[in-house]
């Protein structure tokens, strides 16, 4: 691109033209505004280039899916870090206490029922055998025929059923006795024989291994004899 320059007198200057004292010569600029304008044309081709291209000028930002250093990828990505590791929580005092062996008690019943003219009669007695005490067991009594409406009952017990009767033993210490139950109680009708279970239904939240001392059947028939369990 050609640029003519114009003097005051609207003709364009040219190797004819008058010119004012002290002015320079056309193409006769100074070194330093031709280095300049040579470093303005450099950095606008890079800059051209650059575009046409495609490629960003500057450093390239962080990638995206890196992960922190050590080798750990991003929530996308691979790499060998398993994440924060959850450990357990210590257990606490109570639950060790409640584990411990100091709970287990070992509950008895032992006695002996006879069967006669429609009445029942019940002879018992409980015991603890240990290791730890027992704050209070409850005993069920069931019968394989019903009790009549008025049967009386003793002070620690209570008819939860037509045939079926719970009991309680009151606090026992390690390797002692508990209470002795009597009942005679009255059955609806004549039978020739009866079956009584005999069970433990809370035993004071101690565990028990050996159930068996505590867990009787009998089957007694209406002969007045006592049968032992």
């Amino acid at each position: 691109m050609v640029v003519r320059v114009m003097n005051r007198f609207g003709r364009a200057g040219g190797a004819g033209a008058p010119r004012r004292a002290g002015a320079r010569p056309a193409g006769g600029r100074p070194a330093r505004a031709r280095g300049t304008l040579a470093t303005v044309g450099v950095a606008v081709l890079v800059a051209a280039t650059l575009i046409a291209t495609g490629t960003p000028s500057g450093a390239a930002g962080p990638e995206r899916n890196a992960g922190p250093v050590g080798g750990a990828a991003g929530s996308d990505g691979g790499g060998d870090d398993p994440g924060p590791v959850v450990r357990p929580a210590p257990p606490l005092a109570g639950d060790t206490a409640a584990g411990s062996a100091a709970a287990e008690a070992d509950v008895s019943y032992h006695g002996h029922v006879s069967f006669w003219n429609g009445h029942v009669g019940i002879w018992l007695t409980t015991a603890n055998h240990g290791p730890a005490p027992v704050s209070g067991a409850t005993l069920r009594l069931r019968f394989s025929v019903p009790l009549a409406s008025g049967a009386t009952l003793p002070p620690s017990c209570l008819r939860t059923g037509p045939a079926e009767v719970h009991c309680g033993t009151g606090s026992m210490r390690a390797a002692g006795t508990g209470v002795q139950l009597a009942m005679d109680v009255a059955t609806v009708g004549t039978r020739a024989e009866m079956g009584l279970d005999i069970d433990t239904v809370w035993n004071g939240g101690a565990s028990d291994r050996n159930p068996a001392n505590n867990t009787h059947r009998v089957l007694t028939l209406a002969t007045g004899d006592p049968y032992t369990f």
